[in-house]
């Protein structure tokens, strides 16, 4: 029975977390309305970076098209620089990850994205395997269609990948098998190689898939609409922000630092970076640290060079622990400013041993950072895991 004992026990406790609070330089009213403040303008940084991801590959897509339509040196060059380009915004949405969100849910998109490492020989010719991959196989596949493609993603094995990013990654720029270059396919692969027509359509479609799985993310975070969005605002605010501080710490401390660098670093193989057949790994790292950041300082820079900016984790913070907040952005920003002085290219810094300091630098470093995002989640009364979810 919930008696006068347990009634008196219950106030003192709730009076004296009050008491905490206010000690630390805030009052209780004051956080629990910047909590929600955090909660609201993260959905809008979100649904910022994912509608500029969503421009990006629009753009892609039209010089895919062009390529495609008349492939010379001068439009393959264009679409490899689009696709960087697109790499950009979707970059930083990596912090949106890990907890169930609408882009790594049961149903989500993310592994018809940006799922890696691939196996180019899934797709299309490999070095010493000519009649190799999809594309090659007309007698399996005699249409190349959005619905085969995506039925065929990691069917047999997490590596075999058919759609994303990487896939029209390697479609462009082909296998790297220079030490310390990018791949080198040529533009007559889509010209006059055998199933140069089949090549083409299968670029086109991957692109048109991308579109569609970013345009579903949109949906689910566009504003005023019954969406995850909704839900994500609507629910109490300790739950949103225990699933926002989630995705920065799961992303720094395990998928970054681990999955993304150090088993690279460990095994030094270009095959295990995360954009190996562009070499663009170098832009990845530091864009899923800029995202961490964004999250943490409440702000994104959109491609237009405008601002999504409103009240962020490091206000709430300080609200509750000046000294805290304070030691978080140090950190934050070291962080950032270790992947930003990793050896360019990757694969260079993996192997080489003189670089090779950088990316464990690298490492430790966003490690640190995905231990103060536990500490500030417990200053906040949250209770954040840093490990991926399995």
């Amino acid at each position: 029975m919930f008696g006068k004992k347990h009634l008196i026990w219950g106030c003192a406790t709730a009076l004296l977390l009050s008491l905490m609070i206010t000690a630390c330089g805030g009052n209780e009213a004051e956080v629990a309305a910047k909590k929600q403040e955090v909660v609201d303008n993260y959905a809008e940084i979100v649904y910022a970076s994912y509608e500029d991801s969503h421009t990006a590959a629009v753009d892609m897509q039209s010089a895919l098209e062009t390529f495609v339509a008349d492939p010379t040196a001068e439009t393959h060059q264009a679409a490899k620089d689009a696709w960087l380009a697109a790499r950009e915004p979707y970059g930083q949405t990596e912090a949106y990850r890990f907890y169930g969100g609408p882009i790594d849910d049961e149903d989500g998109p993310e592994g018809l994205l940006n799922a890696w490492p691939l196996d180019e020989a899934y797709i299309d010719y490999v070095d010493g395997a000519a009649d190799s991959g999809i594309v090659n196989n007309v007698v399996d596949y005699p249409e190349i269609t959005a619905e085969l493609l995506e039925s065929l993603n990691e069917v047999g094995s997490e590596k075999n990948i058919s759609i994303g990013y990487h896939a029209i990654e390697f479609l462009l720029w082909g296998q790297d098998l220079s030490a310390d270059g990018s791949g080198d396919r040529s533009y007559s692969d889509f010209v006059d190689a055998p199933n140069a027509d089949r090549r083409g359509e299968y670029l086109l479609v991957t692109g048109e898939l991308l579109l569609v799985h970013l345009e579903s993310l949109l949906e689910e975070w566009k504003p005023d609409a019954d969406n995850y969005r909704a839900a994500f605002v609507g629910q109490d605010p300790d739950v949103s922000l225990q699933q926002i501080m989630t995705g920065m710490g799961v992303l720094s401390k395990s998928e970054l630092a681990g999955e993304r660098m150090f088993v690279a670093y460990d095994n030094q193989d270009q095959e295990d970076e995360h954009s190996c057949f562009s070499d663009n790994t170098h832009r990845d790292i530091i864009l899923n640290a800029q995202g961490i950041n964004n999250v943490y300082n409440g702000s994104y820079t959109r491609i237009d060079g405008s601002v999504v900016s409103g009240a962020s984790l490091a206000e709430l913070v300080a609200l509750v622990d000046s000294e805290l907040a304070t030691a978080m952005s140090g950190v934050a920003d070291t962080a950032l400013a270790s992947t930003e002085a990793i050896h360019v290219p990757f694969d260079q810094a993996i192997s080489v041993a003189d670089h090779r300091p950088s990316v464990i630098d690298s490492v430790f470093a966003l490690q640190d950072q995905g231990d103060k995002i536990t500490e500030l989640s417990s200053a906040l009364g949250l209770e954040v895991s840093t490990d991926l979810p399995e």
